[in-house]
């Protein structure tokens, strides 16, 4: 029989897991929660798993869950680990297989009544413009030479090819580029990639057109450029094939490790290396540009929607343009500084469906953005709200300057499909003035509203307790599923 998990509440939204619950836990285990979303939680696996995430050698705190948590590959989805660099561990279960995925949010100079007479035309642009689904299909063909450079380059790539500019990179995150050697890369990762720059998947990625319906705080609001009734897009895609193979790869080759210095694991999908082995370079130089990879991703997506707006809203007599806001990543693990025990020290914070939520005056930080702390964005499931943040002082110090990075499902894709009809569905958010186009019914189906949490729960677990600031709600005119 399973072991009934015990928690004590710590603030009103706050709950632990102390050390001594199970034996092999060096750090407490902590989540949040609401009353509405306890249930939930504890209906999965996902707390068993950030228990064995707490058995890691080398963390340090606190394993954390935000409030988007669900069932995961080892870690739990909307899990955050930090680990000591100079004895740390990096972990691909602590990323998870489609390395940076993330979401981007561009603004237009347009208003919801220029663009809503027009939504169902340039929604199709825009789809037959930017390739969904499995398997093959980009916007860009590249040969290996060239992926290499992307590999290495990330966004950057894109700009240097004329997909965008290089304003655009000063409102990614890390800039769109992280360090890497692709000597670390596999033949067969290569070759899956080559065929998917600038495309979105499939599962819950998508691209959204939607407005600012309504604005939390005014003074947020004016710093990050975004009034009452603009148009906006979300991008969310990562690293498709290439991300996943990387992954693969990995899992074997740490696993490998695990079994060659006779380490015990708390759970087989956890396995690890020393970020200062040979196994841990590789690996985290493969990831690194695996996330250059989506970065590049989402800046191609970008060229193509923008140029499909001009296109489309050519009717309107005016120059249409999309800036961007900022583009974040939610699955990766990064190197960075925080204050512990009042000492700063270098430590390997996994996020794993969870994002970065630096407040004001953090160096990583645009220049534009530096005194209202990084945006962040939190898409809702398919047709409802989404998000847009700030992040806070206190998120840098409870949670490593981390927030979560969606609403978190809450059935599996195989039961959504079996309790969610498509046609009803889609009639749903035809109700609702939402135009939907996606590549199969099947992928309508799994991800219905329903299989996930209520989103304004989720972020009002962390506004509440200080974490972000909320600044800004999306409401969607169209959704672009693969």
């Amino acid at each position: 029989m399973a072991k009934k998990i015990t928690y004590n509440k710590i603030d009103e939204n706050l709950y632990e897991i102390p050390e001594d619950f199970e034996k092999g836990m060096n750090v407490p285990a902590r989540f949040y929660a609401s009353r509405n979303t306890l249930g939930i939680i504890t209906n999965d696996n996902s707390l068993n798993q950030l228990i064995n995430v707490a058995k890691l050698p080398g963390i340090i705190k606190y394993a954390l869950a935000m409030p988007d948590i669900h069932q995961g590959y080892g870690f739990p989805i909307g899990g955050v680990a930090a680990f000591d660099y100079d004895g740390g561990l990096i972990s691909p279960g602590g990323v998870g297989y489609d390395i940076n995925c993330g979401v981007r949010l561009l603004k237009s100079n347009l208003q919801k009544e220029e663009v809503q007479n027009h939504i169902k035309d340039l929604t199709s642009m825009i789809y037959y413009s930017c390739p969904t689904g499995t398997g093959k299909g980009a916007c860009v063909n590249v040969s290996e030479k060239e992926l290499r450079k992307i590999l290495q380059n990330g966004a950057g790539w894109a700009v240097k090819n004329n997909y965008g500019d290089s304003r655009d990179l000063d409102y990614i995150e890390d800039n769109g580029q992280l360090t890497a050697d692709d000597s670390y890369v596999s033949k067969r990762a290569i070759e899956r990639g080559k065929y998917q720059v600038g495309s979105l998947g499939s599962g819950n990625h998508f691209l959204e057109i939607g407005y600012v319906e309504s604005i939390y705080n005014r003074k947020l609001a004016q710093i990050y450029g975004v009034r009452e009734n603009d148009v906006v897009v979300q991008i969310h895609c990562g690293s498709r094939g290439f991300g996943h193979q990387v992954c693969t790869d990995y899992l074997k080759k740490l696993s490998s490790y695990i079994n060659k210095n006779n380490i015990n694991l708390p759970d087989r999908q956890l396995v690890y290396a020393s970020i200062h082995s040979e196994e841990g370079k590789g690996y985290f130089n493969a990831m690194n540009a695996a996330a250059n990879y989506a970065f590049n991703n989402r800046q191609v997506l970008t060229h193509y929607v923008r140029r499909s707006f001009e296109k489309s809203l050519k009717v309107l007599k005016k120059p249409v343009h999309l800036d961007l806001i900022y583009d974040i990543t939610h699955n990766i693990a990064k190197i960075e500084s925080h204050t512990i025990n009042g000492k700063k020290k270098k430590l390997i914070v996994h996020r794993k469906g969870a994002t970065r939520a630096f407040g004001p005056n953090h160096e990583a930080i645009p220049d534009k953005y530096k005194n209202s702390g990084q945006p962040i964005l939190v898409p809702g499931s398919m047709g409802t709200y989404s998000y847009l943040l700030a992040g806070t002082e206190k998120a840098m110090q409870d949670t490593f300057g981390s927030s979560c990075h969606g609403a978190g499902r809450t059935m599996s894709r195989t039961q959504a499909r079996k309790s969610f009809g498509a046609n009803k569905l889609i009639l749903q958010l035809s109700k609702k003035d939402i135009h939907l186009q996606a590549k199969s019914k099947k992928g309508v189906s799994e991800e219905a509203p329903g299989a996930y949490k209520n989103v304004n729960d989720v972020v009002n677990i962390l506004n509440s307790s200080g974490l972000v600031e909320k600044v800004a709600r999306l409401r969607p005119m169209a959704v672009i599923k693969g």
